[in-house]
């Protein structure tokens, strides 16, 4: 069977660049088949797609190709290349910091570079665009390594893994009776905020569902939200438009009210600047 192509990009559906993307893949190879991961990925921001494919990517089977695109350098010295990952995914993608969080949270085995004078489109009269990689350049080369066209080989010269692009990522520092970590991403359908925190270190500091913990929430070191807040593992433990601590997707310690924006209502955000603590 071919492998699965999921595509994740800051496109919108409001224009045709997604369909441009997904009309390439199937000149290559009609039999491909071609899922969305989200294409409402904030403008511009590498660290969110780093995120979201953390988030997502091992739960589609072994073997799937995704492709990532927000690529604020297009057209630039910025390599775009295919990461394979350890357990046996590949990521087209701009270097761009994208591959941050799957590099340092699941392993990245090899990268390669795109070779452009192979593996890019050809015959549409697009050869001077310089600003659509998506359609010209990480769509085909994906459908291409999914045909089988070419192999990870086929792609382009490797270069060292050392050598990917990265984001800082803050450690949290967790002890008895206290955890203090950032909003590393928010769940934007909902109003939650995704802490850094993993759960099981969070627990055995000392925090059980049921408590009702100290929350401290500092942006640029300034106090911006203090209560004694629920844990529990579900929404519905708590009071309607109660804050809430849960345990979310990933197994990291996250914050939320059971119903409405949590984010609007605190006017709080995610990113390295917010900070929070929790104490018994």
């Amino acid at each position: 069977m071919k492998p699965i192509l999921v595509f994740q990009t800051d496109f919108t559906y409001k224009e045709g660049a997604v369909s441009s993307m997904y009309g390439v893949v199937k000149t290559v190879d009609r039999e491909l088949e071609i899922m969305d991961g989200t294409h409402e990925l904030p403008q511009y921001d590498t660290w969110s797609a780093s995120y979201r494919l953390y988030q997502s990517l091992q739960f589609w089977p072994e073997g799937t190709i995704y492709v990532s695109v927000v690529d604020p350098g297009v057209g630039t010295s910025r390599r775009a290349c295919v990461a394979k990952t350890v357990d046996g995914y590949y990521i087209v993608t701009p270097d761009n910091g994208s591959l941050t969080h799957v590099k340092r949270l699941i392993g990245i085995e090899a990268v390669r570079e795109i070779d452009e004078s192979v593996n890019r489109l050809r015959g549409k009269g697009t050869e001077g665009v310089a600003i659509f990689h998506g359609r010209d350049l990480f769509g085909y080369t994906a459908a291409r390594l999914a045909s089988g066209i070419i192999d990870f080989e086929g792609v382009g010269p490797e270069y060292p893994v050392e050598e990917i692009v990265e984001h800082e990522m803050h450690e949290p520092v967790v002890e008895p009776g206290k955890a203090q970590g950032i909003f590393e991403i928010n769940d934007p359908n909902f109003g939650n905020l995704w802490t850094n925190i993993p759960l099981k270190a969070f627990q055995e500091a000392g925090f059980a569902y049921g408590d009702h913990i100290n929350v401290t929430v500092r942006h640029e070191g300034e106090k911006v939200f203090e209560e004694k807040v629920l844990f529990h593992q579900s929404f519905g433990f708590a009071q309607k438009g109660d804050p809430m601590i849960y345990n979310n997707e990933m197994m990291k310690v996250a914050m939320a009210v059971s119903q409405g924006s949590f984010c609007d209502k605190y006017n709080l955000s995610y990113g390295p600047e917010w900070t929070i603590e929790f104490t018994k």
